[in-house]
């Protein structure tokens, strides 16, 4: 794994990115098990039934288990379907089935319980693809059988879509890296100097770049409506109208992994902590209902920080991020830092998106020849919707030189140097009975997030043992 990571940095050393993008729901909701519906990984395209001479076959295109369901994206989208379907529409017709982030894992599960399966989902990362683990076509055979070229892939890319036993479910589209977006006119009102910008670089007071000295600026960075910090014995945690960091839109996994890499998944399958999660959740809580630099729930869910789009709301100093990103940040006057240290480790994690194919849809072949034109001859039009750099090799020149123009006065290089400290294990990778231990963790994170005065390690320690327990529920 450190190995594909090391030739994904080369592979963007042309880097990063964007131009609009998916902002997805604050935590996708997790779902049961997904269903499975058998059929032998391996084997060669089954023959589906072919339509009356001259009409085209519809392919649904299901979306929403990632990015593409905000308003500016599904806008963009149906302008990419109807491009398709003015240029195939003699043979295909694209269309599309909409779902937001918070209830599309829900749906499609519903959907393929009823046979009711989509041909083409996505964009899926990680996390999309594991949760319904066993669910998605092997798309190797049809990759050999119709002699597709992946020449313009690196092989690596192709390999990081083979997920064990699952066979090849995805095919290169798009990588995100992370950076810590910082909002300059917050910083400039507090006179607070910029977080550096280079990975090997101090703090402006000559400190170490580390989650400590983000706290200690975070909290300087943040105010009541009277003005007051939190070390002011006048601060009230109440009415606070300006916080100095959030790490939006992602889980407590996705949370924990900027401080390192990790996992819940022990050696021997069983339920760990690792010891820096551990910590991690500490810093965090105390964020939120000890230091009052970290909104919690009630917070995150308010106008003031626009209903969880916290970086956006202008009320918030720093959130670490994906490129993805660029498309949702407001009027902000963002720029871009390192993410910060722990503990000599610095982890900058990593996105990736594909589009996949179900088992038991009844256009398997069309399915995948829609797939390829989607991934090939339109690939520059779809990446320009979800403002993703592109994983084809011959399109990341053109891609880096259009967002550098839309993005001028960010420091763009930030997110390629990013791309150096990605984390392994990845935050989004497997665990056994993976969609109901995703449920049992996001029940901890609503804990946390809304409970003042824990005992902390108890509860972490419950959870670990609520994890163990839906493991082996699949043993």
């Amino acid at each position: 794994m450190r190995k594909l990571m090391l030739i994904l940095s080369v592979l963007m050393v042309a880097s990063m990115l964007l131009t609009a993008c998916g902002a997805p729901a604050a935590t996708p909701a997790p779902v049961d098990e997904a269903p499975v519906n058998e059929a032998p990984a391996t084997e060669a395209p089954a023959e589906t039934e072919a339509p009356a001479a001259g009409e085209p076959i519809e392919i649904r295109w299901f979306i929403g288990l990632g990015a593409g369901g905000n308003p500016e994206e599904v806008e963009k989208e149906q302008a990419f379907v109807d491009e398709f379907n003015a240029k195939y529409g003699d043979k295909y017709i694209l269309v599309m089935d909409v779902v937001q982030n918070a209830t599309a894992y829900d749906v499609l599960k519903t959907q393929i319980a009823s046979g009711d399966v989509p041909d083409i989902v996505g964009p899926v990362g990680v996390r999309g693809l594991w949760s319904f683990e066993g669910a998605w076509m092997d798309l190797a055979p049809y990759v050999e059988s119709t002699g597709y070229d992946v020449s313009d892939f690196n092989p690596a890319l192709i390999d990081f879509y083979k997920l064990g036993p699952q066979g090849q479910v995805g095919l290169p589209f798009a990588i995100y890296p992370s950076a810590l977006w910082y909002n300059k006119d917050l910083f400039d009102e507090a006179g607070i100097a910029y977080p550096p910008h280079k990975y090997d670089e101090k703090y402006a007071d000559g400190g170490d770049w580390d989650f400590a000295k983000l706290r200690e600026i975070a909290m300087q960075l943040t105010f009541d409506e009277n003005g007051n910090a939190p070390d002011s014995a006048d601060f009230d945690p109440e009415k606070i109208t300006q916080f100095g960091y959030d790490a939006m839109w992602t889980d407590i996994r996705g949370k924990w992994t900027f401080f390192e890499a990790g996992s819940f998944v022990g050696p021997d399958g069983s339920a760990v902590m690792p010891d820096v999660w551990r910590e991690a959740a500490h810093w965090y809580y105390d964020g939120m209902w000890k230091d009052y630099f970290i909104p919690n729930d009630n917070y995150v869910n308010s106008d003031l920080l626009a209903q969880q789009n916290t970086f956006s709301s202008g009320n918030v100093a720093m959130t670490p991020i994906h490129t993805w990103y660029t498309c949702c940040a407001g009027e902000v006057n963002w720029d871009l830092a390192a993410i910060p240290s722990y503990d000599g480790h610095t982890t900058a994690k990593m996105h990736a998106d594909t589009f996949a194919i179900l088992k038991g849809n009844e256009n398997a072949d069309a399915a995948f020849e829609v797939l390829t034109i989607m991934l090939g001859d339109m690939a520059p039009q779809l990446l320009e919707v979800y403002g993703a750099f592109p994983a084809r090799q011959s399109l990341q020149d053109s891609a880096l030189e259009k967002m550098q123009g839309n993005f001028p006065n960010a420091d763009l290089q930030v997110f390629i140097d990013g791309i150096n400290y990605p984390d392994n294990p990845n935050h989004e990778s497997g665990m056994p009975n993976f969609l109901k231990a995703s449920d049992t963790y996001t029940a901890f994170a609503g804990l946390i997030q809304t409970t003042p005065d824990l005992d902390l390690d108890a509860e972490i320690d419950k959870l670990v043992t609520d994890l163990d327990a839906v493991f082996k529920e699949q043993e």
